[in-house]
């Protein structure tokens, strides 16, 4: 589903570079809960930003159902992130003037979908998430794992191939912490739905299928080698 061979991200600060990602190669088959997991600054959300398509490589190549992202032109990564990639982010980035229910439907009308169409959909994974009756409240008259529910239906509206999630459990408490994880959890055990998710915390491991360890930059631990199980 995934393939990721020798991947590099190097940052210049000045007259300094910065190695982010020192080749690292990866193979994610569909329906996988992975934990990408490692010190600050190992290069857990950069990987993660690269297969999500938000940056782009120093070298190296990502695959995500057979195509080459590498390859796409900027209008046809814009596309290619929309329709297949869902994204989790830990400030939730949601629009503040609109209601939970016109944050989740807001990528339908990107997608290229009716507004009535949209509704049904977002109103069904809002239901889904638990927060039916918080439709038409704003995000400021929400708790923050409400805020981060909203987050993921939004991520979800699409039904994207990946699911991406960048320490989605980071400015809420534990027991909103618990509700979130145990959600991303239950979607992918009951839907299939292919997840990634960047954590340092310890309590996290149990909800992934896989682990993969990153320490500078290498995966060090958790994964096995790129293989064609990976298509």
């Amino acid at each position: 589903m995934i393939r990721v061979d020798d991947l590099q991200k190097t940052y210049r600060m000045g007259a300094v570079e910065v190695r982010a990602l020192a080749g690292v190669s990866l193979a994610v088959r569909q329906g996988e809960f992975i934990g990408i997991t490692g010190p600050s600054g190992s290069g857990k959300s950069t990987l993660l930003h690269l297969i999500g398509l938000l940056d782009e490589p120093s070298g190296g190549s990502i695959a995500i159902q057979g195509v080459d992202v590498g390859s796409l032109t900027d209008d046809e990564r814009t596309h290619f992130r929309l329709t297949r990639i869902g994204y989790i982010f830990q400030d939730y980035a949601l629009v503040p003037d609109l209601t939970a229910l016109e944050n989740v439907v807001l990528p339908t009308l990107a997608f290229g979908r009716s507004e009535s169409e949209g509704i049904v959909r977002a109103t069904d994974l809002l239901r889904r998430v638990g927060l039916a009756e918080r439709t038409r409240h704003l995000p400021a008259e929400l708790s923050g794992g409400e805020q981060q529910r909203i987050a993921i239906a939004r991520a979800l509206v699409n039904a994207p191939a990946l699911l991406l999630a960048d320490e989605p459990t980071a400015n809420l408490d534990s027991r909103a912490s618990a509700m979130v994880l145990d959600l991303i959890a239950s979607i992918n055990r009951e839907l299939g739905q292919t997840v990634l998710m960047v954590s340092h915390e310890e309590s996290h491991r149990r909800y992934f299928g896989r682990e993969v360890q990153l320490y500078d930059g290498a995966i060090v631990d958790g994964s096995h080698a790129a293989s064609d199980e990976a298509g």
